[in-house]
């Protein structure tokens, strides 16, 4: 006769077993827009950027960068900051780009949703470029998405 006392434990031992070497479905990706962002200098723009399936990152670091930009060579202690960073709970200006100083910012009452658009204001020539949305501890493995921003002196917006 088979004993059936362990039949409980082993079942739980194959679920465990099996929840930790299967890929999560759902996971949460950050996704940025596919479309160049265009705005003419002066504008105010929003670069997309969110999480799919919506993911509370209240609690998360969120970096917006610009991955282009490269340290001083001549300076061994220089080092690329950010366009954004909020850490904590808040807005960390300790890396930030002093160009940056005063004109971004995240939609801080959405981010319970995923929502990690970063809203740049009066953008200059020099904004245009390159940027880049990540989470560096979600658990993912799409932790970032690049968007692109043209700043178009002949860009005129249509109502």
């Amino acid at each position: 006769m088979l004993d059936f006392t362990f039949l409980p434990l082993w079942t739980l031992t194959i679920c465990l077993s099996t929840a930790v070497w299967t890929p999560l479905k759902g996971q949460p990706r950050v996704i940025g827009s596919l479309q160049p962002i265009i705005a003419a200098p002066g504008d105010d723009v929003i670069l997309p950027c969110h999480l799919d399936p919506a993911y509370n990152v209240e609690d998360l670091t969120v970096e917006w960068s610009k991955p282009d930009l490269k340290p001083d060579p001549s300076d061994r202690l220089s080092r690329v900051d950010y366009v954004h960073v909020y850490r904590d709970g808040r807005e960390n200006l300790d890396m930030k780009l002093q160009s940056y100083f005063g004109r971004t910012m995240l939609f801080t009452d959405k981010l319970k949703r995923g929502n990690i658009s970063l809203k740049i204001t009066n953008v200059t020539p020099a904004d245009g470029g390159r940027y880049k949305c990540f989470i560096p501890k979600l658990n993912s493995q799409v932790k970032e998405s690049i968007i692109l921003l043209i700043v178009d002196p002949n860009f005129v917006k249509s109502s």
